[in-house]
């Protein structure tokens, strides 16, 4: 046997550091197949009109729409699998296989649907190949969060884990921007028949000239070993999960639902609001989607930074109570001015409580496992959470809103969501100076 190396008694005595030159490489690669996501989810909204026409000729435009929107959130139904599939491999395999494996599928995704023919080209094969895109890249959407997430604080210095995992939701802040303002140049620079010629296929080539970007950095990627030794993941981890994790599985749901709910109306419905309900130029709802992408970029990582200082669990109840009660009222300011001014006002507030929550978010879910089970866990209370509460938040709502007669239905519905991400805070134990390997 030959004399032991110095990162060899590193790795024996677990006292393995990240590499500083690894950092900013390290949260890139893992937040780069979040970001291809979001940036799918912001320029197939955009060209939805565009979309359905093409895909799906029935005379009526809104039967068009809906169409291209319900191709659209197949994507969902297919989330919770593959969080459940790509989690099991991420434990048993390695962060980084699973890491690879997800942004390989979002790109073949993502490139389906670039170059997807339309009805008029193949038929019914144009709308079926749409819809395998969609259900392929939400099974990889499904497995994404709970390997790159589980990854990042696994390989973040110990006093920075919720500062490392809120790059997580900052890139899909940045990647919702990119996307809006993707849209926005095409939709001026072309004119309408160039967009339905091709145009509406150019957001979805750059997402997929990209992805090269993101492989090399994954592929790259130095996975540095576990500080202590790696638990061997159970045969049947879902089982282990259930029968052995139960008040972590709760409140890992209850705390991405609260989430869920809050970004999917503040990021996504409040521009359709401002539009459909209160009648303000369509402008308004592109200028509204980037202010909040922004934000979220810009504030995300500062509530990761504030619970690594103060922890996550006061930060998480304080945000989540300001949202509560600003939400309601934010709803009724729209009403009673229904201007432009007001949404932008009121987006770029709810916007900011909001991103300085989820900051610290991504770090809870993983902190809520062992490692043994990590990364499934992590990865089936957020695709199960963001199925239902996200991928269904605008047909909750509309719902409320038909049911009870009243515009403010949407606010309403964050503030029942935020009471079980208030409950399941509770229930969670304290774990920003917890030692992810106790």
């Amino acid at each position: 046997m030959g004399i032991p190396s110095i990162r060899d008694i590193n790795v024996a005595t677990g006292m393995v550091p990240v590499r500083k030159q690894s950092r900013a490489r390290l949260v890139a690669a893992a937040a780069a197949g979040n970001a291809l996501e979001f940036y799918d989810f912001t320029v197939y909204g955009f060209f939805a009109l565009v979309i359905g026409k093409l895909f799906f000729p029935v005379q009526d435009p809104v039967g068009q729409l809906l169409l291209a929107v319900a191709s659209f959130g197949v994507g969902f139904f297919t989330r919770p699998v593959g969080g459940l599939l790509i989690g099991i491999y991420a434990d048993r395999a390695g962060r980084k296989k699973a890491m690879i494996l997800t942004l390989g599928l979002m790109a073949l995704g993502t490139a389906m649907i670039a170059v997807a023919p339309t009805y008029a080209q193949a038929g019914v094969a144009g709308p079926l190949i749409l819809v395998i895109a969609r259900l392929i890249q939400g099974f990889s959407a499904g497995g994404e969060v709970g390997a790159s997430t589980t990854l990042l604080i696994e390989q973040a210095p110990p006093n920075r884990r919720g500062f490392y995992a809120s790059w997580q939701f900052a890139s899909q802040g940045l990647a919702a921007l990119a996307g809006a303002l993707t849209g926005v140049a095409l939709t001026a620079s072309l004119t309408s028949a160039q967009l339905e010629n091709w145009g509406w296929r150019v957001p979805f080539v750059i997402g997929t000239l990209i992805v090269p970007v993101g492989w090399w950095l994954r592929r790259t990627l130095e996975e540095e070993p576990p500080r202590t030794p790696m638990p061997k993941a159970p045969t049947l981890p879902l089982i282990d999960v259930i029968g052995n994790h139960r008040r972590a599985l709760l409140s890992g749901l209850g705390l991405t639902i609260a989430g869920t709910a809050a970004h999917f109306i503040i990021v996504f419905y409040l521009s359709i609001y401002g539009v459909k309900t209160l009648g303000l130029p369509p402008a308004t709802a592109m200028l509204s989607g980037c202010l909040s992408g922004a934000i979220i970029f810009v504030l995300a990582p500062v509530g990761g930074y504030l619970t690594d200082r103060f922890g996550r669990k006061p930060l998480a109840q304080v945000t989540r109570v300001i949202l509560m009660l600003a939400i309601y009222p934010a709803f009724v300011a729209l009403n009673t001015w229904p201007a432009t001014s007001t949404l932008i006002i009121v987006v770029a507030l709810l916007s900011s409580v909001h991103a300085i929550n989820i900051g610290g978010v991504g770090a809870m879910l993983g902190e809520l496992f062992p490692r043994a089970v990590r990364a499934t866990g992590g990865a089936v209370v957020y695709s199960v959470g963001v199925a239902i509460f996200g991928g269904f938040a605008q047909f909750f709502v509309t719902s409320l809103i038909i049911v009870t007669g009243s515009v403010l239905a949407p606010a309403w519905y964050v503030i029942g969501c935020g009471a079980l991400g208030l409950i399941a805070v509770a229930c969670m134990d304290e774990t920003s100076h917890k030692a992810l390997d106790e």
